[in-house]
């Protein structure tokens, strides 16, 4: 059986090298990319069945990015767990599109949890 592909945006080391492990470690595959605006068509050529995206960015909106991948109609139905330490990047990325939202300190320890839940939204 082929495992399942997490397409994961982030910038920072740390705690997104932790989270491809952890992925690893539930039996996903991981796609990583570093630039939001590269999000939509990521998606669009690499097919996963779930977009894991730090709100976190130096690079580009990672809103904006989000917002591509929902009008795009070949990735408007891939869920999207998005997580930052800044809270007030939350209400963007769900009015963009995000499916769940939640803090950076509790993606780690309740991935299995949220993945299911993002899943089951779709």
């Amino acid at each position: 059986m082929t495992q399942p592909l997490a397409l994961f945006l982030y910038e920072k080391l740390l705690p997104g090298t932790q989270l491809v492990n952890r992925l690893q470690d539930l039996g996903w595959r991981v796609q990583i990319i570093h630039d939001a605006a590269a999000l939509s068509r990521s998606a669009e050529e690499h097919k996963p069945l779930l977009v894991l995206a730090d709100l976190a960015s130096t690079r580009s909106s990672v809103s904006e990015g989000l917002a591509a991948l929902r009008s795009n109609k070949n990735t408007e139905h891939i869920p999207v767990i998005a997580f930052s330490a800044d809270e007030s990047l939350s209400a963007p990325a769900l009015q963009a599109g995000a499916t769940l939202v939640v803090g950076e300190a509790a993606i780690l320890q309740h991935l299995n949890q949220l993945i299911d839940q993002a899943l089951s939204a779709f």
